[in-house]
């Protein structure tokens, strides 16, 4: 691998448990909301702010939960490694993409599962811990 990645991404959810995907121009995998760290920003910080720009939605740091990391590939950058730091929030507002996003997507993280183009964080990580966070509340 030649190229790093940090990045911060939220799993952001609806009242009927739909998770808010993104497809950025000239991409094909969706994703979650999201983006690269500034330098000198946290990644809480860098959440807000991708999210302001993505959505044009204000969160307070607070409002989004850390959920921890994980490493694996890019989706969109052949060669690259990514660290991403992940966030969860609700999202009872109806988003437009902005910035450099587009396409968004509501969909149920079972139905995102059988997607062949979702993204290796959602698809390894996010999907199964969302889909087990909706079982443990039933």
């Amino acid at each position: 691998m030649r190229n790093f990645l940090t990045v911060a991404a939220a799993c952001l959810t609806n009242e009927n448990d739909e998770i808010l995907l993104v497809r950025k121009q000239g991409t094909s995998c969706f994703m979650q909301p999201g983006g690269k760290i500034e330098v000198g920003e946290s990644p809480q910080q860098a959440i807000v702010r991708e999210i302001e720009e993505e959505l044009g939605i204000s969160y307070m740091p607070g409002d989004l939960i850390p959920a921890g990391s994980w490493e694996g590939l890019a989706a969109n950058e052949p060669m690259t490694g990514l660290l991403a730091y992940l966030f969860i929030g609700q999202l009872n507002t109806t988003p437009s993409p902005k910035a450099e996003l587009e396409e968004l997507l509501w969909i149920t993280p079972q139905a995102a599962l059988q997607r062949d183009d979702i993204a290796p964080l959602l698809r390894e990580h996010v999907l199964p811990g969302v889909i087990d966070r909706i079982a443990a509340r039933s």
